[in-house]
């Protein structure tokens, strides 16, 4: 059995950083991916990871170059090796569920084949809905052998407190709800997020559950006309999805959609919630829950996690 104090854990996935630190467990990471920032602590950890483009550059030119390099059979990140063998992980937790999301365990197994005296052990998760963020929440407690089920128990009560609210309402009660994950070219928010719009009281549009987000197109979205239009770009922070977003308001007839006349567009802290299967997805569902249903919700999460889009 391995004591907390001999773990020493890489996390290379945002969301399994902020799972691990949910457990308990954030004094034993000695690693991060370039893109773990939560809690604010792990940021003085070593980044064990790079991006292979510029995140800087537009959405179409983001887009673009992530294609270029897949065609290429090139990874979008790259594993630092050198540094990995300096900080003698136990553990290193990654994802097989999107390479152009995180580092992949294909990533990763190569870095470690380059290692010396060194076999941490490899813990890939592939979530595709909430309940399998849960069961992995559950695996990787039990593999590093610490408890989990009150850490989620408090989860699941605040995902239920959510539903019970919502299962009440009637099918005219629920809006239709276009989440954007990529607004140049134009992607539908997948996997989780048509579930926790379902959980939010709301009917989502263009995505199934567990799916990955499909690419969709303008013409798609102007004829769904929905109620409601949440933006969540993967990667982007609140400022910069509000930047992002305004290219959508050059697409001819914007003005006519249903959202826009009624105001209710809204743009997201993407990178902070709604694209992490980790813990703060219950946070991202209660953000939608008082964007879909603010008579019944009010968590006060705008102006840090969600604004209204102007």
């Amino acid at each position: 059995m391995t004591s907390p104090q001999e773990l020493r854990i890489i996390s290379l996935l945002p969301g399994a950083t902020e799972l691990v630190a949910a457990l308990g467990l954030t004094n034993q990471l000695v690693g991060r991916s370039h893109e773990c920032d939560y809690p604010p602590q792990v940021r003085q950890l070593p980044a064990c990871t790079e991006a292979r483009l510029n995140s800087e550059k537009p959405s179409a030119a983001i887009n673009t170059d992530v294609q270029q390099l897949v065609e290429n059979a090139l990874s979008i990140y790259q594993v630092k090796t050198d540094l990995l063998q300096q900080l003698q992980p136990t553990h290193i937790l990654t994802q097989d569920q999107c390479d152009v999301c995180a580092v992949s365990v294909g990533d990763v197994e190569n870095a470690i084949s380059q290692l010396t005296h060194l076999q941490p052990q490899i813990i890939s998760l592939q979530p595709n809905n909430l309940e399998e963020v849960w069961d992995d929440l559950e695996r990787v407690a039990k593999i590093l052998e610490v408890p989990f089920s009150s850490t989620l128990a408090q989860l699941q009560g605040r995902v239920a407190l959510c539903q019970q609210t919502t299962q009440v309402l009637e099918p005219q009660q629920r809006p239709t709800v276009a989440a954007l994950e990529w607004t140049d070219p134009l992607m539908g928010a997948g996997n989780w997020i048509p579930e926790l719009i379902g959980l939010a009281g709301g009917k989502p549009l263009f995505a199934e559950v567990g799916k990955h987000s499909p690419v969709i197109q303008w013409e798609d979205l102007k004829q769904a006309d929905p109620d409601i239009i949440v933006i969540m770009p993967c990667g982007f922070d609140l400022e910069r999805t509000m930047k992002e977003s305004m290219v959508l308001t050059q697409n001819p007839g914007w003005s006519d959609l249903k959202a826009v006349q009624k105001q209710q567009v809204y743009v997201t802290d993407g990178n902070a919630y709604f694209n992490r299967p980790g813990p703060r997805l219950v946070d991202s569902l209660e953000m939608l829950a008082e964007i879909v249903h603010p008579e019944l919700f009010q968590f006060g999460y705008v102006g840090t996690g969600w604004e209204y889009f102007s």
